[in-house]
């Protein structure tokens, strides 16, 4: 269930209550005139079914209350009501199924911002994925892999190509392609760093190296991995599945592709260099094209489901 707070103009209540009233899968309706002060208004609240809510936000956003007003949803995480359950048992479809795209455009947006935090978490994570492969320590690589924060960028271009948004496509791809660029310069420098204190050291990037050779010498299967980490990604983002986001993280080799052509760029092995960048150009590109199929696969099903044509963007 999602919980809806929504600020009305006094004139727009009626319409919006009514809106509400013949919405299938809507349930604790409240409302409370002249009790908004900044924007003035009434406060209407109710609980809505999550395969019901974006029909319901998007017709929300018909009357302009985003602009007028406000419309702020929260997720329930527990409802003790036999009329929350007898709501979700009317609103078509399932709600594990359901995708709020505001939700999901406004997250995409969030997290696909070139941001100081962004920067510094992308390039600890790649400082990191820098000593696992010249240590060739595969926990050290999954480590870093967990703290990239790359997937928000990569969701943010899925999402606004779905829904046609060149704006948002440009923003994310800015964020991941300078996101990645600055944190490779960043990790070159670090590994001169500790090369000058004797930390690293050439020997280590010509080594075997059995555990991590892999993330330089990219074939199919990492391209496989990285469509199918994108479909997982993706689903967790629509599903609110949190957990799911950390197996995609540690499955996909963007990170340690970055770190191992940053870290073999300093020591002038252009070879690795070149094998870690199409190993890390080949892991972007799956994430983002299975990403866009998925949503817009979950588009067309949900549509289907609800026996309506689906709408672009």
């Amino acid at each position: 269930m999602l919980h809806l707070r929504l600020i009305t103009p006094a004139a727009r209540t009626d319409e919006v209550v009514r809106l509400i009233g013949d919405t299938v899968g809507t349930t604790h309706l409240v409302v409370l005139p002249g009790a908004a002060r900044d924007p003035a208004g009434d406060v209407v609240m109710c609980d809505v079914a999550r395969e019901a809510g974006d029909e319901l936000i998007g017709a929300l956003r018909e009357f302009d209350l985003d602009r007028t007003g406000s419309i702020a949803v929260e997720n329930i995480d527990l409802s003790l009501s036999s009329r929350a359950d007898r709501a979700e048992e009317a609103a078509p479809g399932e709600g594990a199924d359901a995708v709020l795209w505001e939700q999901l455009a406004d997250a995409s947006h969030e997290e696909s911002t070139l941001s100081v935090t962004y920067v510094a978490l992308l390039a600890v994570a790649t400082m990191l994925a820098a000593c696992g492969v010249m240590l060739d320590n595969a926990i050290l690589i999954v480590g870093a892999m967990a703290v990239g924060p790359e997937f928000g960028p990569l969701a943010g271009i899925s999402t606004a190509l779905v829904r046609r948004a060149p704006h948002l496509v440009w923003r994310s791809l800015w964020a991941l392609l300078a996101g990645f660029a600055l944190a490779m310069v960043l990790t070159a420098g670090f590994s001169l760093l500790l090369d000058g204190l004797g930390l690293f050291e050439r020997a280590m990037v010509e080594a075997p190296r059995p555990n991590t050779a892999f993330i330089w010498k990219p074939d199919w299967m990492s391209f496989v991995v990285a469509f199918l980490a994108g479909i997982a990604g993706t689903l967790s983002l629509t599903s609110a599945k949190s957990g799911a986001l950390i197996g995609v993280a540690i499955s996909v080799t963007t990170v340690p592709a970055a770190a191992n052509a940053a870290v073999a760029l300093s020591y002038t092995d252009y070879s690795q260099t070149w094998g870690s960048t199409w190993q890390l150009l080949a892991n972007l590109g799956g994430i983002v094209l299975s990403g866009t199929l998925t949503l817009l696969a979950q588009k067309w099903f949900w549509a289907r489901q609800r026996g309506v044509t689906p709408a672009p963007g």
